[in-house]
């Protein structure tokens, strides 16, 4: 019986067909009959060279190159600069780590660290060695050598004072001669046969000289020992990398011949001043750490191809911010560079998150750089969001924190003639979706103190960090000006532009609780609540008559003064504190300290006769006079006195908590409207202040006529 078997129907492969390396490029071209392909090619944000196919049954039969250009014109520049700056911050971050945390007391390299890793480093620094050893040749480290020697007296050149002493001590040495003798003794004439010549010589046997040759040495060794590896498994077949071995060799070779390096071995490293310190030295001490240490980097950063420009962009921007951040503030900690028994890492790329922190040396306030991710507590109710670099500040005497978005993004809208773009902004700048997004990420990222309370919009800023090279033409830009007006903009952000993100940062790190707070759009009718809130008189500072009175204050915790003390008696009813001011005449003159040390939330009021006070006797004449007096929760210390400052209270004066708990003078706690306090507290940022009343007495003082900074 004759089995039939069903026929299977196979697809037939059409005989023209496009290829690129990228599958969805390839799937984007579909065949339209036999000999026509037709599709829209769409690159995405990738930039450069590509290669596009055309396959006749499986042959290449056509290949195109085409160059993709962004609507940025200059990448390749970009791109190469870009490149050379995060490769030289990477360098410079690893080494200040390497250099705090090792102390290197001997010769050892790491053991794990693989020739492969060894040469790609070296490539990265080779060229900077070979300038740090020729900048060292024309004015090498050295020492002068004094050289004694005993010589027939007549081949002494230039004898010396020491002669005196060395003849003194070896009489035999002198030959009596009465015609040619120089040396008179007892009455007789003696010249010397033999004396000390001293020769002085510049001698480069220096620990640092002998460093630098071994360094060289090690590297030549390590390249030959890669030459021999690749030669005998069969892989130098790259003629252009054995070239570069070559090369490398014979500059070697024309630096170990240089005379300041014909020095003794190195037995012993100490790492001096000279190496880390004297031009040449430190580079050469700088790149031996990379070296022996290892650099392995991880997400290939330094791999990154012309195509990757955005990507390598936001690398770049979390990295020069924190440049323009380390040069003026302290490094505390920073977790892009990593160390294991293996070498040093470099964690950053696009799925880590990292994070720096920085303090202020001039007033103590720490803030942090994230890179990839929100701080801790931030949070995002409905979409997530996950801008590329937030500044995080910690202000003293705030309990908040000012939180400010720095978003990469590497477009540009070119402004051509007859555009939108032109008509509305007029020149160059960041791509309008751009700028939406910052006000997405500053109203969509908030904050909740813990579980079931409200949320609150915690960024106080969004800026687009975007590559444009005009700085100054960019000042007139809307999304520039618009910073000022609702903290919300763009800055041009390049290797060779950035005085105005240098500028911001500077600003945003000085400014006061105040003045950020300011920068950010609040709701309606904040500023007048935070105004009244402010110019509230809810403290009264009463002055002291006796330190009896102090006594019994805080030993019964009341206070009392009297009613026609005060101007207005509807202030009695805002008053939430109570503070006593220990005047000079009275205090000084038993041995006590003057100014304000203690103060005391008010518990009750009440207006009484002054002999219904039983805590202390009253004075003659007063029992019938009408007294406030105050009863108090519990007294507290000041952790720092307000000082007289040369001022005093007469009577009493009233102020704002706000401004009591951050005065440290007398005459401050006479500032009452808002531009004094702002004025107060910026200068106060930049050092100790000084303000000026119209009265020697503060609550007689009807004015502040001058508030300046001074200097302690």
């Amino acid at each position: 019986m004759k089995t039939i078997w069903p026929s299977i129907s196979r697809p037939v492969r059409p005989a023209l067909t496009f290829f690129h390396e990228n599958v969805h490029v390839r799937q984007a071209v579909k065949p339209l009959g036999s000999r026509i392909l037709s599709g829209i090619l769409n690159f995405q944000n990738e930039v450069g060279l590509t290669d596009l196919e055309l396959r006749l049954h499986g042959q290449t039969v056509l290949q195109l190159q085409l160059e993709i250009f962004p609507v940025k014109m200059d990448y390749k520049q970009d791109y190469q600069m870009i490149l050379n700056d995060v490769n030289q911050q990477i360098y410079n971050l690893s080494f200040d780590f390497l250099r705090k945390t090792y102390n290197l007391t001997g010769i050892k390299e790491t053991r794990h660290q693989s020739l492969t890793e060894f040469f790609s480093i070296l490539q990265h620094v080779f060229g900077q060695m070979v300038q740090a050893v020729e900048r060292i040749n024309s004015s090498p480290h050295a020492k002068h050598q004094v050289e004694n020697r005993v010589l027939e007296a007549g081949r002494v050149k230039k004898p010396g004072k020491k002669n005196i002493a060395f003849l003194t001590k070896r009489p035999h040495l002198l030959v009596h001669e009465e015609q040619r003798g120089i040396i008179a003794l007892n009455g007789q004439k003696f010249i010397p046969s033999h004396a000390i010549e001293t020769k002085r010589h510049v001698d480069y046997d220096t620990n640092e000289n002998r460093f630098v040759r071994w360094v060289l040495l090690r590297i030549a060794k390590k390249l030959k020992e890669l030459k021999t590896r690749l030669i005998d498994k069969g892989r130098l077949q790259d003629p252009l990398l054995a070239r570069k071995l070559d090369e490398m060799g014979k500059q070697l070779g024309r630096l170990l011949a240089l005379d300041f390096l014909q020095v003794r071995e190195m037995r012993q490293l100490s790492v001096t001043l000279v190496l880390q310190m004297a031009p040449g030295y430190r580079e050469v001490y700088r790149n031996y750490l990379m070296l022996m240490k290892g650099l392995s980097i991880q997400g290939d950063l330094f791999r990154l191809s012309m195509k990757d420009l955005a990507q390598l962009y936001e690398y770049w921007c979390f990295l020069k911010i924190h440049d323009l951040l380390s040069r003026k503030y302290e490094l505390l900690k920073q977790d892009i560079i990593k160390v294991n028994r293996t070498g040093v890492f470099v964690t950053l790329n696009k799925s880590q998150k990292a994070k720096m922190v920085y303090r202020n040396p001039a007033n103590g306030e720490e803030f942090t750089l994230y890179y990839n991710t929100l701080p801790s507590g931030e949070k995002t109710p409905t979409v997530s969001q996950k801008p590329d670099n937030v500044l995080t500040l910690k202000k003293n005497d705030s309990a908040s924190e000012y939180k400010y978005i720095f978003d990469a993004k590497y477009r540009l809208n070119p402004a051509y003639e007859d555009t939108p773009y032109r008509r509305d902004y007029g020149t160059p700048g960041p791509e309008e979706s751009d700028i939406n997004t910052m006000h997405r990420y500053r109203d969509a990222i908030v904050y909740a103190e813990g579980a079931g309370k409200e949320f609150e919009r915690s960024m106080f800023g969004a800026y687009v960090l975007f590559p444009y090279h005009d700085e100054e033409q960019f000042k007139a830009h809307r999304f520039h000006k618009s910073i000022e007006l609702i903290n919300v903009g763009a800055f041009p952000f390049l290797p060779n532009a950035t005085k105005l993100m240098e500028a911001f940062l500077d600003e945003i790190v000085q400014d006061s609780p105040e003045k950020a707070y300011e920068r950010s759009t609040v709701p309606r009718g904040t500023k007048e609540y935070y105004k009244d809130k402010l110019s509230g008189q809810n403290v009264v500072v009463g002055s002291l008559r006796q330190p009896e009175q102090l006594n019994a204050a805080l030993r019964h915790g009341f206070y009392h003064v009297p009613l026609e003390n005060f101007a207005d008696h509807t202030l009695l009813s805002q008053l939430e504190y109570v503070a006593l001011y220990q005047s000079i005449g009275k205090f000084k003159s038993v041995g006590l300290e003057a100014g304000v040390y203690w103060y005391a939330r008010i518990r009750d009021w009440k207006v009484v006769r002054r002999h219904e006070i039983q805590e202390l006797p009253a004075r003659p004449g007063t029992e019938e006079k009408l007294y406030v007096k105050f009863t108090v929760e519990r007294w507290m210390k000041r952790a720092t006195p307000i000082r007289p400052g040369g001022r005093g209270i007469y009577k009493l004066l009233c102020t704002s908590k706000y401004v009591f708990d951050r005065a440290e003078e007398i005459a401050e706690l006479k500032l009452q409207s808002e531009e004094e306090i702002l004025s107060w507290r910026e200068k106060r940022r930049a050092g100790a202040v000084s303000v000026t009343i119209d009265h020697e007495q503060v609550d007689l003082a009807s004015r502040v006529t001058e508030i300046k900074a001074s200097v302690e």
